[in-house]
């Protein structure tokens, strides 16, 4: 219909970082609020969604290494979605 307009679904720039006990991935989402992010893992697959009323983000990562689920912390600060996953 006209005027129905549908968001871009962009892929954000993210940095994965390993330690000995834990990986930090890093990703852009600039004007994602903290609401409007949706973090799951399941089956050994890190899914990361963040909407705003233009755009969404999308991204999905193989994680190969054991990850203590539970135990995953997420924070949103100035559009960067921070995670820390547990090994």
């Amino acid at each position: 219909a006209e005027g129905d307009v549908r968001p871009a679904t962009l892929t954000p720039r993210v940095d994965v970082l390993e330690t000995d006990d834990h990986y930090l991935v890093l990703a852009d989402l600039p004007g994602v609020k903290p609401d409007d992010v949706d973090v799951r893992f399941e089956d050994g697959e890190l899914t990361v969604v963040g909407r705003k009323p233009t755009a969404a983000y999308a991204r999905t990562f193989r994680v190969t290494d054991q990850v203590a689920a539970d135990k995953i912390e997420a924070g949103l600060k100035d559009g960067v979605l921070t995670l820390t996953l547990p090994k």
